[in-house]
């Protein structure tokens, strides 16, 4: 059983990282050099997109050249997270088998919803320049939210009478209630139009992701549990 476990999580980890870093290098990277150039520009210039904005910077922080070093470091990246998603799935698909592959792709969707969509809804995501409330509150409610759904989505899901399903709906939505910390004051260095962007390939480029993911694991688990099931 761990051996198919982590066999599902290696080789769907590897793919769906191969394809977000793929989609990210097409699409999500260009928009972040372009809201890079507003972040370095002269502050002249950066006062006609944001008057009055405070951005810290670290001039000693190591960050990768643009071309191979940064897309190795993204893949790097994406196949750590990616191997960690996976093998949550798989752990999942031990207590919950799915009995046809495309099950995977609700694991998938639930998988987004989870870690991309409710926190994206009160914290979205952000091009460089971007104003932002304290890293650890970020962080916490992230977390919050994050695990909040996962309790909701699987109450609504899998609880048998309607009282489990309306707590699950209250857990669902109590991060929401509370509210993300927000910064001060809100600004960006990046036009308007560039952050819209942004935040659209973010979502569209996580969808992918995770469609890919719960889709290849659940093939692979199956296939994996079907020749155990022969030998």
């Amino acid at each position: 059983m761990i051996k198919r476990i982590a066999q599902t999580a290696g080789f769907s980890g590897l793919l769906a990282a191969l394809l977000l870093t793929l989609l990210q290098s097409f699409w999500v990277s260009p928009l972040i050099l372009q809201a890079e150039t507003f972040e370095k520009a002269p502050a002249t210039e950066v006062h006609e997109h944001a008057a009055g904005a405070a951005h810290s910077h670290d001039a000693e922080a190591w960050e990768p050249e643009d071309g191979w070093q940064r897309v190795l470091s993204t893949t790097g990246g994406n196949l750590v997270v990616a191997v960690g998603f996976a093998l949550m799935l798989a752990g999942l698909y031990t207590l919950r088998a799915p009995t046809r592959t495309s099950q995977g792709l609700l694991w998938g969707l639930a998988g987004y919803a989870t870690f991309v969509l409710a926190p994206t809804l009160g914290l979205p995501p952000e091009l460089p320049g971007t104003a932002a409330a304290d890293l650890a509150q970020r962080q916490m409610w992230w977390i919050g939210t994050a695990a909040s759904t996962a309790v909701g989505i699987a109450l609504i899901a899998f609880g048998r009478h309607w009282l489990l399903k309306l707590l699950g709906l209250a857990i669902l939505v109590t991060p929401h209630v509370i509210g993300a910390p927000q910064p001060e004051v809100h600004s960006m260095l990046a036009p308007e139009a560039l952050e819209s962007e942004f935040k659209l390939a973010s979502q569209l480029t996580n969808v992918a992701f995770w469609l890919a993911l719960g889709l290849i694991s659940a093939w692979l688990f199956r296939r994996g549990t079907q020749a155990h099931h022969d030998a």
